[in-house]
């Protein structure tokens, strides 16, 4: 089996076992990681409308990559919390719980938001 498929395949299963319940109290938390930057934004199931979003393009002080998913982090709730969301639905997708995806999860707990 290619190398590349099996990765893709690996991804699948990964995104497969996420099971995410979000509602329009708990709206989603979701995660993109591309190999540059990390990209957060809650959106609301409902509605099908982005609440709010935030990039690691936003932060100004670049310091390692995993600093700056966690800066992002803190922004997203604060600007989740300016808009009256406190509690939301993390949605990792495919991503495994480590690195980058959950430095961004700790910078929005210490920001306020519950998970």
């Amino acid at each position: 089996m290619d190398l590349q498929v099996k990765k893709q395949m690996q991804k699948r299963r990964r995104k497969a076992r996420v099971r995410v319940a979000a509602t329009s109290e708990r709206p989603r938390l979701s995660v993109f990681r591309s190999l540059k930057e990390i990209y957060a934004q809650i959106i609301d199931n409902g509605k099908g409308a982005t609440l709010v979003s935030v990039s690691t393009k936003e932060i100004k002080d670049k310091k390692n990559k995993t600093e700056s998913a966690q800066d992002a982090g803190k922004l997203l709730a604060e600007k989740a919390i300016a808009k009256g969301i406190k509690k939301v639905v993390f949605d990792r997708s495919s991503y495994q719980y480590h690195g980058r995806v959950k430095a961004l999860a700790d910078g929005a707990r210490e920001g306020g938001l519950e998970f």
